[in-house]
């Protein structure tokens, strides 16, 4: 006799990132667009930033899930101590991809698990390195569009791959979403529950 299926997930994003890879992963998830506003000050601490939002995210849609687990998840890009959040206008986009051409910058996630019962929250970081970006290089990734709404000014599983020289860690994470930790995490509170541990 087989189990019954596990109580999908609420997720508390509405990016397609998100929505994809766990759909790659096979975790049953419904979607639930988070009531909680971002404030990203360029000189945060990035992982403090990022648990603070994924934990905010989570518990904002917590209250109207049961009891089922919310997933709340924050991404941001950092450099030398300085937040690379999502860029007002092409211009900000262009002077945030100048800046972190031909360098390591890192993609910092918060992922955040929030039941009735507990919440737990961590972040993680995945190594990025832009080969170096000539204006014409910057130019036409700007003019394409694929900046808006990305933390650093870029979209990896899109044309910014061509930025990118070399990852090091959880390629997921730079999509949106850490897999390695949420699986991990979904097999030690959730033991077979959603075809993990």
């Amino acid at each position: 006799m087989s189990s019954p299926p596990a109580a999908p997930l609420l997720l508390a994003s509405t990016s397609p990132q998100r929505r994809a890879i766990l759909e790659q992963l096979h975790i049953p998830f419904d979607v639930v667009a988070p009531h909680y506003v971002e404030h990203d000050p360029p000189d945060a601490d990035a992982a403090e930033l990022v648990r603070r939002h994924a934990l905010g995210k989570a518990r904002s849609v917590a209250a109207g899930a049961g009891d089922r687990p919310v997933l709340g998840v924050d991404t941001t890009v950092a450099l030398d101590g300085r937040i690379y959040a999502k860029p007002t206008d092409a211009g900000d986009a262009e002077r945030m991809l100048d800046e972190l051409s031909g360098r390591t910058h890192a993609v910092v996630s918060g992922v955040a698990l929030v039941t009735p019962a507990w919440e737990h929250v961590e972040d993680t970081a995945t190594l990025v390195t832009f080969r170096p970006l000539t204006p014409r290089d910057l130019g036409a990734y700007v003019a394409a569009g694929e900046w808006e709404g990305r933390a650093g000014g870029y979209a990896i599983q899109g044309r910014g791959a061509a930025l990118v020289e070399r990852v090091e860690g959880d390629y997921l994470n730079v999509v949106g979403l850490p897999a390695s930790v949420l699986v991990r995490l979904l097999a030690e509170r959730f033991a077979g529950t959603y075809g993990f541990g």
